[in-house]
């Protein structure tokens, strides 16, 4: 699903200078989470990851790409440091 993620929203979110870094499913309080990590060259700030969330939740919802079982998208930045 990683490879499937980025190659959907990475042309549509090119222009917000961010990138999707990583994508993975957790697990919390029995329920299945779709983590999208964003991560950029300049500050992501509230206003930018509203917008990328904006678009890839549209993105997501217009493919048709979650499996049954996965009940919440969380999109999110990278925290400076992390490698």
């Amino acid at each position: 699903m990683k490879r499937q993620i980025i190659d959907l929203v990475g042309d549509k979110i090119q222009d917000l200078d961010v990138f999707v870094d990583d994508v993975f499913v957790s697990v919390e309080e029995g329920k299945k989470i779709l983590n999208i990590v964003l991560d950029s060259s300049i500050t992501i700030d509230l206003d930018l990851i509203t917008e990328a969330s904006r678009r890839i939740n549209k993105l997501i919802d217009k493919n048709q790409i979650l499996d049954d079982d996965i009940y919440e998208v969380d999109i999110y930045s990278k925290e400076k440091g992390d490698d």
